[in-house]
């Protein structure tokens, strides 16, 4: 046989082989759905509405956050009916997506509480959780003007004592279902797969910026100069305040963010001392940044609280894992503010002088001249000020120890 018949047999073989039929699907909608779609969990919840109680612990906010978040994202998830069948409510669509967040529940055991095929349930999470952060973010994630900026600094010092702070940073890992191809890229120092939320948040516990979608294997120094937000720290894009002076002081002094060691030291980064070279001075400077630094886990706290599917595996495409976290950062804001957090501290620091504490003198340290970059010398000043009656708090010398 000719090496011409051999192309043409192959070629003949490719052509069938392209236009073989995929298998015909046995029903357009499983009858066991259309049957008990009267028992699904979207038709039960709709009792939930006279108990204000329940409807919070099943839809993870208040009727009227629900009812406003219906209203704003209606137009983006609602879809048309069809001559083959009724399209999927959007209140349906929110719920479902809602209710994933909340338990973390498979798809599969999704689709037998709302009577929906495994198909639509997997295409309404990753799309409503798109539409989400795609509607909110720019209204409840807006990048800060200098204004902003600036007023996030002034609740930053009534609530945590931290003067010309601008937030507070830190990695979350998510743990995830190991991604098909991906060998140990998502896998990280903890011992398990994860992706990666870099996140900045203010004095209230909002987020104020986020990065999502770096792998687990990176550290969170790695992924800060990686992200976003390090990028624009970097390139001086934020349009942070110019500096002010302190509270009580004369000199200006820069606007920064707080994080921990994981961090580099910046004009813009306050981090902790070195644990090896720690005295009494640099104590108190280490425990006034981690009262700071306060804010981001607490963030991250009440997410995981909320959303419980952040307490096991995500397990689900790369970009619908992205899609998940970015949409519950922002519904994070979004009921956070509409139900409100703006509330004022139950103790001043009037009120705090008055209780009795005994401060440790700090001990005298001998005196090494050193050559300190811009930033250790930003850090010095910073760490003398929470020495001086101006900006000490009476127990910080309780944490020294």
């Amino acid at each position: 046989m000719s090496s011409s018949s051999d192309e043409e047999i192959a070629a003949a073989y490719l052509l069938l082989k392209k236009r073989r039929k995929k298998t015909n699907r046995r029903f357009w909608v499983n009858p066991f759905y259309t049957i008990n779609l009267g028992y699904s969990s979207y038709i039960v919840a709709q009792e939930l509405n006279h108990d204000p109680v329940k409807f919070h612990g099943f839809y993870r906010m208040s009727k009227r956050t629900f009812q406003t978040l219906v209203e704003i994202i209606k137009p983006e998830i609602s879809k048309r009916d069809t001559n083959y069948r009724k399209a999927v409510s959007a209140e349906e669509r929110l719920l479902i997506t809602l209710r994933y967040l909340a338990t973390g529940d498979s798809y599969r055991a999704l689709t037998y509480y709302f009577m929906r095929g495994l198909t639509t349930i997997s295409n309404i999470i990753a799309t409503t959780t798109e539409a989400i952060w795609t509607v909110l973010q720019p209204k409840y994630m807006s990048t800060p003007t200098p204004e902003k900026w600036t007023s996030i600094a002034d609740r930053y010092y009534t609530l945590w004592n931290i003067p010309n702070c601008l937030g507070s940073l830190d990695g979350k890992h998510f743990r995830i279902k190991r991604l098909p191809k991906t060998g140990s890229t998502f896998y990280n120092y903890k011992g398990y797969f994860s992706i990666v939320l870099m996140a900045c948040a203010d004095a209230d516990g909002l987020f104020t910026t986020i990065d999502v979608g770096e792998i687990g294997r990176n550290s969170d120094g790695a992924v800060f100069r990686t992200s976003n937000l390090g990028h624009a720290l970097q390139l001086g894009l934020l349009e942070l305040p110019q500096p002010r002076p302190l509270p009580l002081g004369n000199d200006d002094f820069p606007f920064y963010f707080v994080a921990d060691e994981a961090f580099p030291l910046k004009n813009y980064i306050m981090r902790p001392y070195s644990k090896r070279t720690l005295d009494n001075r640099k104590r108190v400077f280490n425990y006034r940044l981690s009262r700071g630094r306060r804010s981001v886990e607490c963030a991250f706290g009440m997410l995981v609280s909320k959303f419980r599917l952040f307490e096991g595996p995500i397990c689900c495409k790369e970009e619908t894992i992205n899609s998940v976290i970015k949409a519950a950062c922002v519904l994070h804001n979004f009921i956070r503010i509409k139900q409100g957090i703006f509330t004022q501290p139950t103790e001043t620091i009037a009120d705090r002088q008055d209780q009795v504490h005994i401060p440790i003198e700090p001990m005298p340290q001998p005196q090494i001249i050193r050559n300190h970059s811009e930033a250790q010398n930003i850090r010095e000043r910073l760490c003398d000020y929470f020495l001086t009656p101006a900006g000490a708090i009476p127990y910080q010398w309780n944490h020294i120890v």
